[in-house]
Formats: structure tokens, sequence, C-alpha cells
């Protein structure tokens, strides 16, 4: 047998170096074992994750729908409720976090007590906490009206029938719900810095304000950014508070990208609309995404 009819037997030499690759370290029965245990989790990303995400793109690849969509003068008072909603929802809420951060830093059982209650806010279910707030703000029999009527005898307003005081609404909801979450995560960002660090500060003269501006917020600066853009991406695809607080009215002046969608494709009966106006946020969120990456892969966060 020759050299030509032996090559021509054997698997090209790419095709060897990818299957060497695919199998690793593993061999025989460990290698059937590892691919009975990720084709599940294959089928499973392939059918709810990598199929939808095609799919959406398919329907909203339509040129003709994003003139039809941009004259909708809904979706442009959307844009603007949504540009609103990312610069007061992101920014004050990580301000927030980052003051309530050192003031849990504080010793204290009481401190640790009043940290179990101010993230209660967060453990509770989000449908149920703002369907809640929804029927707090009734201006008819809403807890708040009746409540400043019996302290003060004020007639309140009605909260949800004014598209800017349900829109207020909306933002102080979000905030009031996922501040704790942000304040947490800064708050073990403060904990990681060591201790040698604070406790040289603390002889330099460097306390109070002049720590955290000088040490604390320096180290948590890495941290800080990139909470920051996962909070962005997280509140541009926020369908929940919306929808259940304001539901995106009145007359449907509230609406935000991440709602928009919904009623073009249920309420008007125009699903590749719907698709559209939610890939409308593609040119926002590909660069926080890529950003986000760069930054998680290039720089480390400081600690």
């Amino acid at each position: 047998m020759d050299s030509a009819s032996v090559a021509i037997g054997r698997p090209a030499p790419w095709l060897e170096s990818l299957s060497r690759s695919l199998r690793g370290g593993l061999k025989g029965g460990e290698y059937t074992w590892a691919v009975a245990f990720v084709v599940p989790y294959l089928a499973v990303f392939v059918t709810f994750v990598a199929y939808p995400v095609v799919y959406g793109l398919w329907m909203g690849s339509d040129p003709s729908l994003y003139p039809q969509l941009f004259a909708d003068p809904v979706y442009q008072s959307t844009v603007v409720n949504t540009v609103l909603y990312l610069a007061l929802g992101v920014n004050v809420k990580m301000f927030l976090a980052l003051l309530l951060s050192g003031f849990f830093m504080r010793p204290g059982r009481w401190m640790k007590a009043l940290l179990l209650l101010f993230v209660l806010p967060w453990a509770v279910p989000q449908i149920s906490a703002f369907i809640s707030i929804h029927w707090m703000l009734n201006g008819e029999w809403g807890f708040l009206n009746n409540a400043l009527y019996s302290l003060f005898h004020i007639e309140g307003p009605f909260w949800l029938n004014d598209r800017w005081s349900a829109l207020g609404a909306v933002i102080a909801s979000h905030i009031w719900k996922w501040t704790p979450f942000w304040t947490l995560i800064l708050l073990a960002g403060r904990m990681a810095i060591p201790l040698e660090i604070r406790d040289t500060a603390r002889v330099d003269g460097a306390t109070g304000v002049r720590g955290f501006v000088h040490i604390t917020f320096p180290l948590l600066a890495n941290l800080y950014l990139i909470s920051t853009l996962l909070s962005t991406i997280f509140l541009l695809g926020d369908f929940n508070a919306v929808y259940f607080v304001s539901g995106g009215g009145p007359a449907d002046s509230t609406h935000v990208l991440a709602t928009i969608g919904i009623r073009d494709a249920f309420d008007l009966a125009q699903p590749r609309l719907g698709v559209a106006a939610v890939m409308s946020a593609l040119p926002l969120v590909i660069p926080l995404v890529l950003v986000l990456m760069r930054k998680l892969r290039t720089t480390e966060v400081q600690l």
C-alpha cells in the first residue's frame, strides 16, 4: 500500500486537530459522558436563546418598518422617556448606592439589622411590589392620598393621570427597588479594600471627605463604572416598573423602549413593528456591551 492510499484513508490534519481540541484531555467513556452532559444545555441554549434572537432579528430586518416607527408620535415621546429614565434612574440610583454603602460600613449590630431592612425592597418580588405601588398612587382611594388627607387635610393629585408625575413615579419605583442591590455590590467593594490602606490613610489625615475622594473612590472607580454600565443595560430592558406602575399611561405617554414593543406587537397587532421598536435600542446597547466587555478584559477592578 503506497503513501497516497494511506493519506486518502486518514482524516485531514485539520480535522484531527479539531477533534483533539474538542476532546481536550478526555478519552473514551469520559468524552462520552462529557457530550451527554453538554448536549442538553446546548439544546436549551439554541432553543431559548439563539433561535429567539435570530428570529427576532429577522422579524425586525425590514427597512420599511423604521420610517413607520419613527413617524409614530408615541414612539417619539417614548425615546424622550427612555432617555430620562436612563439618566435619572441610573445616575440617582448609583449615587445613592455609593453614599449608602459608606453609611452601612459603620460597625454595630444595629447597623446590620438596618441593612437587613434596607435590602427588603430588593428581596420582594418585582411584580407584587410594583402593583402595590400602582394602587398606592390611585388618585381616589390610594394609600398616599389618604395619608395626605388624614395627616395634612390635603387633597392629593391624580398621580398616574399626568405624564410627568406618572413617569416620576416609575423612576422613583425603580430607584427604590434596585438601590439596595447596587448598595450591596459597592459595600462589598468597600469591604474588600485592605485594612492597611485605610489605616495608613487615617494616619496621614485622609479621613472623611478627603479619605473618600483620595482613597476610597479611586479604588472603587472601576467597580462603580462597571456597575453603572451593567445598570444601564439592565434598565434598558426593564419592563416591569413601567408596565405595572403606570401601564404606559396616561394615553401611552410613559412608555419606554422596553414596553412600546409590547404595545405595538399585542395592542396594535403588529409584531414586526414591535420587534423593530425594541431593536431600535441596539445602537445604544451594543456600544455599552462592547465597552463593558473591553473594560472587564483590559482593566482589573482595583479593590
